[in-house]
């Protein structure tokens, strides 16, 4: 029985909830220029409204600092960032019961979109991809110096308290910012696509959660030259509630990437959830779907409870509550244990997307399905769940109850069964497959390589008497490394190789992509491999000062470490190169990827298709002679599935 999908498709899946906007690239007059400009104005609004505010409590003001200027600077210049932008004209317009049109979309200048409050979910993953990356080598910068401050035991560039400073800004920048560079830019983008929809579920929030990074970052980068702050990325107290008005950069700018994680994930579980296509089963649904699922529901569960923390560490710091102050009636184990009950699944939602990432690119490469993708989806559900189980190994050694410790090695030690799972799908896939050394390829094959120093290392952490020995030296820096930058940060190269033809419409050279990966794999394995020996022998982290029988192996790392460097430069130059200069033409699909993605038309139209699709088999049938398309994408009539 053939059926006319445009008729059938209801609200709650992927037609147009509520006649909201028929077309999702409408996009406002205002942009980045008019909410700079009111970000700049509330700012200045806040500073003053909190002068007074402290001026009439003198009490509030903590040693010399006025923090409730700057808590209330950040909030009032956000609210100015979001109106400048006109995030805030429809909500607002509705409230007085007016209809908002449809904003034409201009073609004189498109790349104005890019600066604009776009709820078009292309134009949103693009937005977030240059955005991510920008904060990641912003951060690398600070990672550089860190290095440079340590080519001398004696000889100091920095000093010690401008050294912890960057520790501690470079730290926050990349477990903060980079928590949404798979979902911002690769999940926004394609989810959609991959599952037959016109746009995702809430077009709003989506580039709400974008824009709410703006402000995380600069409330961050501010603490600089603030004073910075003396706690590191973990922000522990009572140390972070004693610290000057640096440390509000720290605290507000994570509150609002946490913001900004809860609104992509309630995007994420809904679009997946109610707007796949018909025949889209979960049986069916493309692994990197799966990925984001689960990660979507790990950051809905514990970024609240960050945040809750947050709110508990303000108040302490703004208006003198003794929540987390030990000597007043509080305890600083209450931030540790509210911070690491987000902090360690923040781990699994950084190595759950770049996993994602890796198994989706894997098969094309390959030349044939995923090797048990049921155990491939299990292990992700795995992770999630079992990361809740975890965070007090943070803790071994921190004065807890020793009882309890027992309990959180044990599951830490299970946590590495489903890692496993995703771990030797991979492996299985890649097994008697008549692979193709593209440059993803390689950068996907170098995440398994990485991860499984990071795995094997990571088992030694997990365990409470070796833990006593090597916690907070190198040897843990080392590890988190390779389970996080060398899985996810390869990851994320390769799946930027792999779909710029669907981003950009062009394909990437792969000769420079080549020179980009060895130079990469190289100097980020001659950088931290050796970080693991000065751990073993004694070197701490956080302290610019070491044995001097260390210097070689630290001059080593350091030298290395500026190799890494280059080589991401390299990419940077050489991508917009041949994005800006060059664009070299791209078929429509150069991998001959059975993605439902990449059967749209190239550049996507503005609702992506024209009909829903009707999917009819599986994304990952490769080698297969009778597998037949893998949507019905005719664009009048289609056959219904039963």
């Amino acid at each position: 029985m053939a059926i006319d999908m445009s008729q059938s498709t209801g609200v709650g899946r992927s037609g147009d909830a509520g006649g909201a906007s028929a077309a999702p690239s409408s996009r406002y007059r205002l942009n980045f220029i008019t909410g700079t400009i009111a970000a700049a104005i509330g700012y200045l609004f806040g500073h003053w409204l909190g002068n007074a505010i402290a001026g009439h409590y003198p009490s509030i003001v903590n040693s010399g600092s006025n923090d409730p200027a700057m808590l209330l600077g950040f909030i009032f210049g956000t609210v100015g960032w979001f109106a400048g932008l006109g995030a805030l004209n429809y909500p607002i317009a509705k409230l007085w019961g007016r209809e908002v049109p449809l904003a034409e979309k201009k073609d004189k200048y498109p790349f104005m979109e890019y600066f604009s409050y776009s709820t078009d979910h292309k134009v949103v993953g693009k937005q977030y991809l240059v955005g991510m990356l920008f904060y990641f080598f912003i951060g690398g910068l600070l990672a550089l110096a860190i290095r440079t401050e340590l080519l001398s035991p004696t000889y100091h560039i920095w000093g010690p308290a401008t050294y912890i400073e960057v520790v501690g800004e470079h730290g926050t920048m990349m477990m903060m910012m980079m928590t949404s560079i798979v979902m911002g830019p690769f999940g926004n983008f394609l989810i959609p696509l991959m599952i037959g929809s016109k746009k995702m579920a809430f077009p709003r929030l989506e580039a709400a959660s974008f824009w709410f990074t703006i402000p995380a970052f600069f409330a961050l980068l501010s603490a600089l030259w603030e004073g910075g702050f003396q706690t590191g990325w973990t922000g522990y107290a009572p140390l972070s509630i004693q610290g000057g008005v640096g440390q509000d950069g720290y605290l507000y700018g994570f509150a609002m990437m946490g913001f900004s994680m809860i609104l992509a994930s309630i995007n994420m579980v809904a679009t997946i959830i109610n707007y796949r296509a018909p025949g889209m089963r979960w049986s069916r649904m493309p692994v990197f779907a799966w990925g984001m699922i689960t990660t979507a529901f790990t950051m809905l569960l514990s970024v609240p409870v960050l945040i809750d923390g947050l709110y508990v560490l303000g108040l302490d710091r703004a208006v003198q509550t003794s929540m987390l102050y030990g000597e007043h009636g509080g305890s600083p184990f209450l931030w540790e244990n509210l911070f690491w009950f987000f902090g360690h699944p923040e781990v699994y939602l950084l190595a759950l997307p770049g996993f994602a990432l890796t198994t989706e690119i894997l098969p094309v490469f390959c030349r044939k399905p995923i090797f048990a993708y049921k155990t491939s989806a299990a292990g992700m559900i795995g992770v999630a769940v079992l990361s809740f189980f975890v965070w007090q190994h943070h803790l071994f050694n921190s004065g807890i109850n020793p009882d309890m410790r027992p309990l959180f090695m044990l599951s830490t030690e299970l946590i590495s069964i489903p890692t496993g799972f995703l771990y030797l799908v991979g492996m299985g896939t890649i097994w008697r497959a008549r692979v193709r050394f593209t440059v993803p390829m390689l950068f996907m094959l170098a995440v398994f390589f990485n991860f499984l120093w990071g795995g094997i290392t990571g088992v030694y952490n997990s365990d409470v008497p070796v833990d006593a020995l090597i916690h907070g030296s190198f040897f843990v820096m080392a590890h988190f490394h390779f389970t996080i930058m060398g899985q996810l940060m390869f990851a994320v190269m390769g799946a930027v190789y792999y779909y710029t033809p669907l981003l950009f419409g062009i394909k990437l050279s792969e000769k420079l992509g080549k020179i980009h990966f060895w130079s990469m794999f190289i100097a980020f394995n001659s950088t931290f491999i050796p970080l693991f020996i000065v751990g073993f022998l004694g070197q701490p982290r956080r302290v610019f000062e070491y044995a001097t029988r260390l210097q070689g192996l630290n001059q080593w790392v350091t030298i290395s470490s500026y190799v890494l460097g280059l080589s991401l430069a390299f990419f940077v130059v050489t991508f917009v190169w041949q994005l800006v200069v060059s664009r070299p033409a791209s078929p429509k699909n150069p991998w001959e990827s059975r993605g439902m993605e990449w059967q749209v038309n190239i550049p996507i139209p503005a609702e992506n298709f024209e009909r829903i699709p009707v999917v009819l088999s599986g994304p990952y049938e490769y080698g297969n002679p009778n597998a037949g398309p893998i949507a019905d994408l005719d664009p009048v009539v289609v056959g219904s599935e039963s």
